[in-house]
């Protein structure tokens, strides 16, 4: 029986399947994809592991705010969704304050201070993808413990220490958590990659196998380096014993991070990017993700458009989403990288203006080939559930979305020794060379180069929607490359297309990402769409579920909480 279901979750995250242009092999999926969505008044916390959501909706009880709730739901994820949820990567967080204030925390991993430019590439000076996602080179600074204290302390409630919102996963990991649903399948898929390195098969398959369905998962490494933190704040992490052993495991497997990347590393506190749609506020996330840009400017390109006289769903209304996306992606692989240490040109890409200029590039009824748009450029050389992502919404109107990745499922496979703590492989999303392709498709330039102390660009784009000052939908995704068209979805769902919160989580996505030239469709979309949409001349594939985009709208009726089940396992808490 395991070995039939290793072979079916095999093909569930196979490459997708060719669509061909012609019509004659056409075949994707009618299958329904499912979000449940429950409706509460005093506060919302939907992620993607249900146990992890009604930690932070006790917290929210408590007498927290949305930034308590938020930080506890992460560690909480830290134990009970280990392939993503994490204290050894990533992420970003979006606050948009009742009082109309609006924040990010930028904690994103930042390379160790040996790293160079060239240190993906072989022999022959071509980018080796082997050093730059399976060696330990791809091991950043991690900073998700960083980030989360740095929200706590400054936008915290101030009712309730870091240890009490930690105390709830120190149990989790210390009693042990059941081995169902996702959790028993990813690692089923993950065990050779966990395997490699024995202080990973020693928490995560025990015995030398991955644990039964049923099983309990005991992590009780996590929960003391998880007793350490909440006792000594970031410093457990970052200096001491904790760091003495992260950096003993990532120099034994031949990685660069020393003990002064970790007691260097900083969290920062950033101004939001901020765009504006059909009267609605866009508060979202500022380089180094590429997520918040490039969500304004494809918001701006389709603005110019009547997409709501063309439907949901619909093979007109797709195709100019799909031709907004190249465009910004485009952009992406050109210009972005961590602006701390590039000139990234914010204010043109972010302007009406600008997309204005794109939009007339855009023929309504014909696709464009991605070889004409910037064809100058040299990333023309050239999916994953892997990240994972929390919003939240407290009674007095605060709102956080929250995105942390490992960047791979379990991220580098390998647990620090004695600590608990699976490691990132988040340098592969710097570009080992441009025009290289990372293990998500995307290309990128010098300014998304390697280099010491430099954070690499992500595609995490946790965002806010506002109006009147109100935060009225609080969203975003996993699902690497995909995650800025997935975000991008939701919130065409529900402001041009007017669909339930339910319904704009759970309607089927497109992606494009300019390089490869390929319309990336889930399986939900219906045939007749396909055909549609390869006639206008997008080159098909047909692919498995975009990311999972855990959501919180906010009705005249209450709040809504969305748990996108494209993950198994998602729920949304609130009362």
């Amino acid at each position: 029986m395991r070995l039939a279901l290793v072979l079916l979750l095999a093909l569930l995250v196979a490459a997708p399947v060719p669509l061909r242009a012609q019509g004659t092999d056409v075949t994707p999926s009618t299958g329904e994809i499912d979000a449940a969505a429950i409706t509460g008044r005093h506060g919302m916390v939907a992620s993607q592991e249900a146990q992890a959501s009604r930690i932070g909706a006790a917290v929210l009880a408590r007498g927290g705010n949305a930034v308590d709730a938020a930080v506890a739901t992460a560690f909480a994820l830290a134990v009970t969704l280990p392939r993503a949820g994490n204290l050894g990567g990533g992420g970003f967080l979006v606050l948009h304050r009742a009082s109309g204030e609006a924040v990010t925390v930028d904690f994103r991993e930042t390379a160790p201070a040996a790293a160079t430019a060239t240190m993906f590439l072989d022999a022959k000076g071509d980018a080796d993808p082997e050093l730059s996602r399976f060696s330990a080179r791809a091991i950043a600074v991690p900073g998700s413990v960083a980030g989360l204290a740095l929200a706590h302390e400054r936008y915290g409630s101030g009712r309730l220490p870091l240890a009490a919102l930690i105390a709830p996963a120190i149990a989790l990991a210390r009693d042990g958590v059941p081995v169902t649903g996702d959790l028993f399948e990813t690692l089923t898929l993950a065990e050779r990659r966990l395997g490699r390195w024995p202080s990973s098969t020693r928490v995560f398959l025990p015995g030398g196998r991955p644990p039964a369905d049923g099983d309990l998962l005991r992590q009780p490494d996590l929960a003391a380096t998880l007793e350490r933190i909440a006792a000594d704040g970031p410093d457990g992490f970052y200096r001491g014993p904790v760091a003495e052993k992260i950096v003993a495991t990532v120099q034994g497997a031949g990685g660069l991070l020393t003990l002064a990347d970790l007691a260097g590393y900083r969290a920062v506190v950033r101004p939001p990017v901020r765009g504006t749609y059909r009267g609605f506020g866009i508060v979202a996330m500022p380089p180094p993700s590429s997520g918040g840009v490039h969500l304004v400017e494809m918001l701006n390109i389709l603005e110019g458009f009547d997409l709501k006289s063309r439907g949901a769903g619909s093979p007109a209304a797709f195709h100019l989403q799909i031709e907004a996306m190249k465009l910004a992606y485009a952009d992406r692989a050109a210009f972005l990288g961590d602006a701390d240490q590039v000139d990234v040109p914010l204010a043109k890409l972010l302007s009406k203006d600008y997309a204005a200029e794109l939009r007339r590039s855009i023929d309504p009824g014909r696709a464009r080939p991605s070889a004409e748009i910037r064809p100058d450029s040299p990333a023309l050389g050239g999916g994953g559930a892997n990240t994972t992502h929390l919003s939240v919404v407290d009674r007095d109107g605060n709102a956080v979305a929250l995105t942390t990745s490992l960047n791979f499922n379990y991220g580098m496979g390998l647990t620090a020794d004695g600590t608990g703590v699976l490691l990132n492989n988040t340098m592969d999303d710097f570009s080992a060379k441009p025009g290289a392709p990372n293990a998500f498709g995307l290309v990128g330039s010098a300014a998304n180069a390697p280099a010491p102390g430099k954070r690499p660009l992500s595609s995490m784009t946790p965002a806010i929607v506002v109006k009147d000052g109100r935060a009225v939908l609080v969203t975003g995704a996993p699902g690497g490359s995909r995650i800025i068209s997935t975000v991008l979805q939701v919130i065409l769902n529900r402001i041009d297309f007017g669909l339930s919160p339910a319904l704009a989580v759970a309607a089927p996505r497109v992606h494009h990402q300019w390089r490869p030239d390929e319309v990336l469709l889930e399986r939900a979309v219906p045939e007749a769409t396909a055909r549609a949409l390869a006639a206008m001349g997008h080159p098909v594939r047909v692919g498995p579920t975009a990311g999972s985009a855990h959501t919180v709208v906010v009705t005249p009726d209450g709040m809504v909480g969305v748990a996108d089940r494209r993950a198994r396992g998602a729920g949304a808490a609130g009362d």
